[in-house]
């Protein structure tokens, strides 16, 4: 369980940052995490997630890792017969098991813009409707987002979705990489 006291370092840059991210863990808002691959979003994320609901689940969604076929029943679920070797029960997704608590989607850029509309719904109304089903399900979660990429470029190039940018970006931390806090180094 990481908390903000497993962030190493004292140069400014990374004090402001996680005093910005400590101020937003105290609010229920959507957080987007910038940095480069290796600066510690998920460090991030999980400390803001523990600041206010230790010990409860923090789920985790890889967006590069769902297969894009994959996608959509990964992420909301799907109902029993929603597609040939449908599990017969049918299957909660990523954002249903997370009531009141957290979801992290590290790379939340590798999402394609299809998908983005259909997380756009779950981010904006809180609501889930499963593949295959017609009973939409509100959920209540804060959604924490990562990216290494430039998401204001990604939007400009028409490979990210604005209204889902504005959504996830309600409260943003950049996080500095090492090479700019070279005082850093040996902590």
């Amino acid at each position: 369980m990481y908390t903000f006291d497993n962030v190493l370092g004292g140069s400014a840059d990374l004090r402001k940052s996680v005093e910005l991210a400590k101020r937003i863990a105290t609010v229920e808002t959507d957080v987007l995490l910038m940095g480069e691959s290796g600066t510690g979003k998920e460090l991030f994320a999980q400390s803001i997630h523990n600041s206010i609901n230790p010990g409860k689940p923090f789920v985790r969604v890889n967006s590069p890792a769902i297969p894009f076929e994959l996608a959509e029943s990964e992420l909301f679920g799907y109902e029993k017969g929603a597609f040939s070797g449908a599990n017969e029960k049918g299957m909660p997704g990523k954002f249903e098991p997370a009531e009141g608590d957290t979801v992290f989607m590290d790379e939340i850029s590798a999402l394609s813009i299809s998908k983005q509309a259909k997380l756009l719904r779950v981010a904006q109304e809180r609501e889930v409707e499963r593949l295959g089903g017609t009973r939409v399900q509100k959920v209540n979660f804060r959604l924490i987002a990562a990216t290494n990429v430039d998401l204001k470029q990604s939007v400009k190039e028409g490979k990210f979705r604005e209204d889902l940018y504005c959504g996830v970006a309600k409260a943003a931390v950049r996080i500095p990489p090492l090479r700019e806090r070279k005082e850093d180094i040996l902590a």
